[in-house]
């Protein structure tokens, strides 16, 4: 039962932090991707730092934990630097984005350490079950929103 408030607190605290951030979809989610690149090349080692810290006992946990910092850790990073939303229903949309591919990339190494049941497992089972349609769909709308982002240009001029 505790995992499975925690893995609600975290994927609420995904949300939350998307759309106060204001952050462009397009951003998070290749932060995400990139996270999810290089979390198996650095899972080893941040399973370790994490079983040294003694903040999990030993076991998959602490392989998920790592992994799951890593995948997040790039998409944190850029909710603070990057291209915002100026609507209120494109930062709904692209938070309910976010956190569906944040789950998807999460589902990988949740899934190896916990078995939910419930409700929360239905809806786990089923990011599961469509996780390479999730991921798929999901980075090429991210790529997508990304290109369609423009910066925005101050109008002024410098006297000279």
């Amino acid at each position: 039962m505790t995992f499975i408030v925690i893995l609600l607190v975290l994927v609420l605290a995904l949300f939350v932090g998307a759309f106060l951030s204001r952050r462009r979809f397009g951003v998070l989610g290749l932060g995400l991707s990139a996270g999810a690149i290089i979390s198996p090349i650095w899972g080893d080692n941040a399973s370790f730092v994490v079983s040294a810290l003694g903040l999990v006992a030993e076991g998959p946990l602490v392989n998920a934990i790592a992994l799951s910092a890593i995948i997040l850790i790039p998409a944190v990073l850029f909710m603070f630097h990057g291209y915002t939303y100026k609507h209120l229903l494109g930062r709904v949309v692209g938070s309910l984005l976010f956190t569906l591919l944040a789950a998807a990339f999460l589902a990988g190494p949740i899934a190896a350490a916990l078995t939910l049941t419930g409700p929360v497992g239905i809806v786990y089972q089923w990011i599961v079950m469509n996780r390479e349609l999730i991921v798929s769909v999901g980075v090429a709308l991210a790529i997508a929103d990304f290109l369609v982002s423009r910066t925005v240009h101050k109008s002024e001029k410098k006297k000279h």
